[in-house]
């Protein structure tokens, strides 16, 4: 974003874009920040994983939640586990945790970054 302009993106659009960069991806997963950076505290990314990929084990950012736009996905945190469908919204536990998609998948994420940048 540059001299106040705002972007807006279709949402639609980059649930089919993320998927098809996914699958055509060796990892079977694909991600576009969709809002912040550098000088944000809020960043929000989507993230597409086919059926059966996952983002491996992780530390848990100091406050974040997703939403997930397409497919299921399940968030494994430590001996507990949450299935999300289209729809769904969740806070990110604040604790080691990983994510797997049940059916090619799209989520957002949204992160907030542990203090405002300088």
């Amino acid at each position: 974003m540059t001299d106040g302009e705002l972007r807006i993106d279709d949402l639609n659009q980059a649930v089919r874009s993320l998927l098809d960069t996914a699958r055509g991806s060796k990892a079977q997963r694909a991600a576009s920040t969709l809002y912040g950076g550098r000088e944000t505290v809020l960043r929000q990314t989507a993230l597409a994983l086919l059926a059966g990929a996952e983002l491996a084990e992780h530390e848990s950012p100091p406050e974040a939640t997703v939403h997930v736009l397409h497919g299921r996905i399940v968030v494994r945190g430590i001996d507990r586990e949450w299935e999300l469908a289209a729809g769904d919204f969740m806070p990110i536990p604040p604790e080691r945790h990983s994510v797997a998609a049940i059916q090619d998948s799209v989520f957002l994420l949204s992160v907030v970054r542990a203090s405002a940048p300088a």
